[in-house]
């Protein structure tokens, strides 16, 4: 698999990164072993984990799996402090938290990282980021607890997660801001207008997260809500059935038909158009077994012609 540098930094990663948030719920720990070697195999490097995801199971699996399955030193582990989702539950030394729950202060943040290092049995996270902007929260603490991270060697380098670009370029002014998780996809390009312009300025490396618009951009809504997917799953059913307008089917008729006439996946189409734009370093993608993933790695060998990568760029461009 192929590697980029991240922003302005001398760190590479692979371009397609592992997803690891449906560890410990739709994904077992077998399956994440085997998600994981075959990542690695394929030449992966990148992996993403956060205490918040399943409630801190899915980090307690990849706890398991380092050394045993694949030694820490071949990944580049991106992690995250500063916010627990609604669902999450007491985990180790972290206490039960309220519904809605962000808090980047320095206490916590550290607090958090040193939790993470001590369950994964590592001393260092490659990519430690801020999970969420927190207003109450000084700009200069989250810097000061950045570059103090950094400096400790608890964490090689550092970067932002959800930050618009006023708020990404604020702190890159004065942190040393390396790598920014955002949403972006053939259904959510947004980041276009702003978030890239403001990372490509201050030489931080954009990562796409969602680059499947939660599995909408795979064409399997076309025909109605799968029993086995996100649509179907009642915590995720609203997001996804709002996103289901006509622009969406527009742009997935159009995936389809790219795909049909490459004689690949929707999925492979979708994954290529984001890994080619322009600003893109890596993308998160995550898969709920083996066969899925195996999927989401063909989309590494896949070229897209100019003429469709053009077409596709046209039929989901904005106008409003």
């Amino acid at each position: 698999m192929e590697a980029r540098t991240v922003g302005r930094s001398g760190l590479r990663v692979s371009r397609i990164g592992l997803a690891t948030h449906t560890w410990g719920s739709h994904t077992d720990a077998d399956d994440a072993a085997g998600q994981l070697s075959a990542f690695v195999d394929a030449g992966g490097t990148l992996v993403d984990t956060s205490p918040a995801y399943t409630g801190g199971a899915a980090q307690a699996i990849l706890a398991d799996l380092l050394g045993d399955v694949v030694p820490r030193e071949e990944l580049v582990l991106a992690g995250c402090a500063g916010v627990h989702p609604s669902t999450a539950a007491p985990t180790g030394d972290l206490p039960a938290l309220p519904r809605t729950w962000i808090d980047t202060s320095r206490r916590e943040l550290l607090r958090q990282l040193d939790h993470t290092l001590r369950e994964l049995g590592t001393d260092h996270l490659d990519i430690w980021q801020v999970a969420a902007w927190d207003a109450r929260t000084p700009i200069e603490e989250i810097t000061d607890t950045l570059a103090h991270a950094v400096r400790a060697g608890k964490a090689r380098y550092a970067g932002v997660r959800g930050y618009s670009a006023w708020q990404l370029a604020g702190l890159a002014a004065v942190a040393p801001i390396t790598a920014a998780h955002a949403p972006y996809s053939l259904l959510a390009r947004g980041v276009e207008a702003d978030l890239l312009p403001a990372a490509a300025h201050n030489g931080v490396g954009v990562i796409a997260t969602a680059p499947l618009a939660g599995g909408i951009l795979t064409g399997k809504y076309r025909d109605g809500v799968p029993a086995d997917s996100r649509g179907a799953d009642e915590a995720t059913a609203a997001e996804i059935r709002t996103r289901l307008d006509e622009r969406a089917t527009r742009v997935v008729d159009a995936v389809v038909t790219a795909a049909d006439g490459l004689g690949t996946s929707p999925l492979a189409v979708a994954l290529a158009w984001i890994r080619d734009r322009p600003g893109v370093t890596s993308m998160i993608v995550g898969a709920r077994d083996i066969g899925q993933l195996t999927g989401v790695l063909a989309a590494e060998t896949l070229e897209l012609p100019r003429a469709i990568a053009a077409a596709l760029d046209d039929v989901s461009a904005r106008t409003d």
